[in-house]
């Protein structure tokens, strides 16, 4: 079971991003908490970013020591039956957990739509990341700590996602994990 640092309100040191690529046979040898949407679902999704690769490290000005952009995130294989598709970015090796970098749901389904470093697409809802903002928290783990993984998965799910922006990642993470009929991710990691 993933767990998920409540919001608190107050910003964490460390921060995380989830999102990664998982083809048919290809994913972690670690559990579902550990590898994300990996083990979530029946149908992989495809996912990719032009900024990074799959196993690869988060460039800077992605983090906390650069701009904290946002990088660009891109799909394929929502499966067409889906109802909604959620985006969750996590630290699965933040101190207390998983955190939270990111959530949004009521994303297209169309093949590499994706999310680009600006603008959301119209309808795009995001969620409160763990350390209570809305929106996208960018990686910063502890200066001389282990590089942390960080996770973008995407989720399709069979019924479309029903949460007010802001809500609290507690919340939506299990709910989109319940749901999901197909999911995908990608892995980068990033230290200081």
């Amino acid at each position: 079971m993933l767990r998920v640092r409540k919001a608190t309100g107050h910003r964490p040191q460390a921060t995380a991003v989830i999102l990664a690529l998982v083809f048919a046979g290809c994913g972690s040898s670690g559990s579902p908490a550990e590898t994300g949407p990996n083990e979530v679902g029946t149908k992989p999704i495809a996912v990719a970013s032009p900024d990074f690769k799959d196993g690869g490290t988060i460039p800077t000005r992605f983090t906390c020591d650069g701009g904290g952009a946002r990088p660009r995130i891109e799909w394929n294989g929502v499966p067409k039956e889906s109802k909604d598709v959620a985006l969750i970015v996590g630290d699965p090796d933040a101190p207390g957990g998983t955190f939270v970098h990111w959530i949004v749901w009521n994303l297209p389904r169309a093949p590499t739509t994706g999310l680009d470093a600006v603008a959301l697409p119209a309808g795009a809802i995001q969620g409160a990341n763990s350390g209570g903002s809305l929106g996208w928290t960018p990686p910063c783990p502890p200066k001389g700590a282990k590089p942390h993984s960080y996770v973008f998965g995407i989720y399709a799910t069979r019924t479309k996602l029903d949460f007010e922006q802001g809500e609290d990642p507690a919340r939506v993470v299990p709910a989109v994990r319940a749901a999901a009929i197909a999911s995908g991710s990608l892995t980068a990691s990033y230290g200081r």
